[in-house]
């Protein structure tokens, strides 16, 4: 990913969200999300980053169609042998192409290159067919739970795992 692509990607990650999460967060807190202050937060975690987070685009006929984003674990005690996949997002009239796949895909990949051991994640407890998704790349539910504040309600959501090739 490049700055220049920050704008698409932030498009992408909150129309994802006012798409995929309808029902399942509360309506105000999806409808306050903007593409300029995420692209402004995303230009500066770039700007600062130590390469120590991955941003992965697809692109189809020139047009970034997609966005994924790992690295290592973030919660809790240092987990060296474990990678997190933090966001996987596809524009919401490309869905169901490929591109989702294409990207988890590789983002297993780099992370079984670089040594880590497994892949975690979260997703919305409701999202059935995140879930879903999830599960036919071969991430299972681990058991842990957390809330997702998310304008003044807990939203629940489960950690998916994956044992990473190699």
């Amino acid at each position: 990913m490049r700055l220049d692509d920050c704008e698409r990607v932030s498009e992408i990650r909150v129309r994802g969200w006012q798409s995929a999460y309808r029902g399942l967060m509360p309506q105000p807190y999806l409808d306050g999300l903007s593409v300029e202050r995420d692209a402004e937060r995303r230009r500066a975690r770039l700007e600062r980053s130590d390469g120590a987070v991955v941003n992965l685009v697809a692109e189809s006929d020139g047009e970034l169609v997609g966005w994924a984003c790992h690295g290592p674990y973030r919660e809790g005690e240092a987990r060296p042998e474990e990678a997190e996949l933090y966001a996987l997002y596809v524009a919401p009239d490309r869905c169901g192409g490929g591109i989702g796949r294409a990207l988890v895909t590789e983002a297993v990949r780099q992370c079984a290159a670089a040594g880590y051991r497994r892949m975690l994640l979260w997703v919305l407890k409701e999202n059935t067919g995140a879930r879903r998704f999830y599960e036919r790349a071969g991430f299972r539910a681990d058991g842990a739970e957390e809330p997702f504040e998310a304008g003044g309600a807990l939203v629940p959501e489960v950690r998916y795992a994956r044992d990473l090739p190699g």
